[in-house]
């Protein structure tokens, strides 16, 4: 998960050891008040009605999870770090969310069928980034949505994938493809940001 300045967490970072202090960033643990009320109103818009079934890839420590499941949803969380999964729990406890071991990826949910796909900075660090967008498309309900927060990191050697990338693998998953710019707005990290982050809403 990139960090609020230009230096991007690399892919190989030990999750579990980052866990305990994974929400001391303030795009991570949305602690500030403001910060917090930006990503909810971002996800009111994203989402589908209250009361729908959505899985959060990638869901370290729960943050977003818990913001969805206080709009009214039904929440399924997925993450390979058995520390982040253990907070995320604790955060939700009360809520009606389950949380998995396992990889977002190839995400261990059976047969189970979603209305939404949240998915925040994963992207990015997968191999094969088509490959796992048709499989996301595949838990998906007809007319599910795949809202995905991604952007590229650095200026010497930048990491990420482009939005013009994105939309380009969404094309012939997804009936319509929306992309919200979000590197201009503060309020969702904590401070200015200078490198591109956005999020595409795909419908399928």
């Amino acid at each position: 998960m990139p960090k609020k300045s230009d230096e991007p967490t690399p892919p190989g970072v030990d999750w579990d050891a980052a866990a305990p202090a994974f929400d001391d960033e303030p795009d991570h643990g949305l602690r500030d008040p403001e910060v917090r009320a930006a990503w909810a109103r971002r996800l009111r818009t994203w989402l589908p009605e209250r009361g729908c079934a959505v899985l959060d890839l990638g869901c370290g420590t729960g943050t977003l999870s818990l913001l969805v499941a206080e709009q009214g949803h039904r929440v399924t969380g997925v993450d390979l770090s058995p520390p982040m999964i253990d907070l995320a729990r604790a955060k939700l406890a009360g809520h009606d969310a389950v949380f998995l071991l396992g990889d977002a990826a190839a995400p261990p949910v059976g047969g189970q069928r979603f209305d939404a796909l949240l998915v925040r900075h994963v992207l990015w660090t997968l191999p094969d980034p088509a490959r796992v967008l048709r499989h996301w498309r595949g838990l998906l309900r007809p007319g599910g949505r795949l809202v995905l927060v991604e952007g590229v990191w650095g200026t010497v050697t930048p990491v990420g994938i482009p939005a013009d990338r994105l939309t380009a693998l969404l094309a012939p998953l997804a009936g319509n493809t929306r992309v919200e710019r979000l590197s201009d707005d503060a309020r969702l990290w904590g401070g200015e940001v200078e490198d591109e982050r956005y999020a595409v809403v795909a419908t399928v």
